[in-house]
């Protein structure tokens, strides 16, 4: 019997020549991801260990991220705690650079890779072909003074893709659609496999905003097989493969679904829940007080773009505060070139460095007591953006825009 990508990832890192789904095996992990929203914690951990030492410190990379500029002296003191950290043990480090995942797709990660971060959204690796997976403290410290921690290797669902998205539809509605679909706890533990011939039709940027949301399905990881595109984006960013798999034909799965893209829609995942999904046009007329166009799943400069191209020429309604935050340095940098920057600027849009933004809601444009805000971000929880009582709507770059217009939610096309 064949194995699905996950099974070979695992069994790459775990030297074996076969896994199944249920196994548990000890791996060797090649990267390990932290950003500042817990990094602190596990410093703490490592300080108290009898013999603290760090196994392979070419494998570490921190990314301070979620809160930066620092929003407190609290938060600044354990940033500098991570800062002075990674410069004493020689620990790769970003500060400044961007939202964790948009820098580890940018700088690092490689297909065939398994890779722990403590983040949640670590999946977002997958869209390159890499077994990634979010992990607590604990597991990042073991793995991090070891080199290794062990794996259940998990059931895989596999999700064909079909066509191709409609103009004005995109990758963003594409994974809020299965996340409605399979239910918020419809992958538990398990990985999403994607393939079929319309993966073709994905860009790298569609593939990570897929793969990224993945976790909101209860996902272990996700993966996607790797085709021209994805080398392209490797070649482009000076990096080649640990290893190149796919699925052999006669891979177990969980569940098979086929998935139409030429029947997607633009969504909208209302409150608080982000397998809470309708069509866009169902929430039209929803007043907002705040947008959001940036984030580890919609910031990349494809979504500026969109953006960019639906704004120009009009403004911000007078009662909405519209945030455009890049995910990453090198995306800010492309949008300032294309003139993306002056458009969002001259529309009233406020535009702010890189990094998470309100999507980590702790930091910028924080939303209050009744407030609501429509958002690119990954979750829609209650609190996730501000006060507890406040309301968040998920939906795709060119919703988002054109509801920061309108001051409701509104589609691109109905403006």
């Amino acid at each position: 019997m064949g194995m699905t990508i996950a099974e070979k990832i695992v069994a790459r890192a775990a030297k074996v020549s076969e896994t199944r789904a249920g196994e548990i095996h000890t791996v060797e992990l090649d990267r390990l991801m932290s950003n500042d929203g817990t990094t602190h914690l596990t410093i703490d951990m490592y300080n108290k260990l009898k013999h603290p030492r760090i196994q392979d410190v070419s494998k570490l990379v921190w990314i301070v991220d979620h809160n930066i500029p620092s929003d407190s002296p609290k938060t600044a003191a354990s940033q500098k705690k991570m800062r002075d950290f990674a410069r004493a043990n020689g620990i790769t480090f970003y500060e400044g650079e961007g939202v964790c995942h948009q820098v580890m797709m940018e700088n690092h990660v490689c297909p065939g890779e398994l890779i722990f971060g403590a983040d949640s959204h670590t999946c977002a690796y997958g869209a390159l072909g890499a077994f990634g997976t979010g992990v607590g403290c604990t597991d990042y410290l073991y793995a991090m003074v070891t080199g290794t921690s062990w794996v259940m290797v998990p059931e895989t669902l596999r999700f064909n893709l079909h066509g191709q998205l409609p103009e004005g539809v995109y990758a963003r509605d594409l994974i809020l659609t299965i996340i409605g679909k399979i239910g918020a706890n419809g992958a538990n533990y398990k990985a999403m496999e994607f393939g079929g011939e319309g993966l073709a039709t994905l860009s790298m940027s569609d593939r990570i905003s897929v793969c990224n949301l993945c976790v909101e399905a209860g996902a272990k990881t996700a993966l996607m097989e790797v085709d021209e595109t994805a080398m392209e984006f490797l070649r482009a960013h000076d990096r080649e493969p640990k290893a190149l798999f796919t699925a052999d034909e006669d891979a177990e799965y969980a569940e098979v679904y086929d998935i139409d893209l030429t029947t997607v829609v633009p969504i909208v995942a209302k409150p608080h829940f982000v397998d809470n999904v309708v069509p866009a046009t169902e929430c039209a007329g929803t007043r907002i007080d705040e947008a959001f166009l940036g984030s580890c799943n919609n910031g990349r400069i494809e979504d500026l773009r969109v953006g960019a191209s639906i704004i120009k020429g009009k403004k911000v309604h007078p009662l909405v505060r519209f945030l455009v935050v890049p995910a990453s340095r090198s995306v800010m940098l492309q949008a300032m070139e294309e003139g993306l920057i002056d458009i969002f600027m001259e529309a009233g849009a406020i535009v702010m460095n890189p990094n998470c933004s309100v999507c980590w809601g702790s930091c910028q444009g924080v939303i209050g007591e009744g407030e609501t805000l429509i958002s690119t971000g990954t979750r829609n929880f209650k609190g996730r953006a501000g006060h507890r009582n406040s309301f968040v709507y998920l939906a795709d770059a060119a919703t988002v825009t054109a509801s920061a217009i309108k001051g409701e939610i509104t589609t691109a096309d109905n403006l």
